[in-house]
């Protein structure tokens, strides 16, 4: 079974101009969010997006702009690079929650 986690908005954009279709964003991406189709990446599977940010961090052309460090990834991310308990400051309320 595979788990969504990005349900609404946009959590990546690839600027097709600049893309060369080198694959990083394959390399680093945990949830297989890209491929590459016509020597361009391609965000094919984007509700599998943790919004952890590797892709655009990783991208030596700087084509993926990618909403990083939004909700609960992020403070696993921290917390994991801190080592310290991650804390997204959810309640368990999503109205409250940085994570929904």
């Amino acid at each position: 079974m595979e788990l969504l986690y990005f349900q609404y908005g946009e959590p990546i954009k690839i600027d097709t101009d600049k893309c060369t279709g080198c694959g990083m964003c394959i390399e680093v991406c945990p949830h297989n969010v890209f491929r590459i189709e016509n020597n361009k990446a391609v965000a094919f599977r984007k509700e599998f997006c943790m919004e952890c940010g590797a892709c655009g961090k990783n991208c030596p052309a700087g084509a993926i702009d990618a909403k990083s460090g939004v909700g609960c990834a992020n403070a696993i991310i921290n917390g994991f690079l801190k080592k310290s308990v991650p804390a997204c400051n959810c309640s368990g309320n999503e109205s409250d929650c940085g994570c929904g």
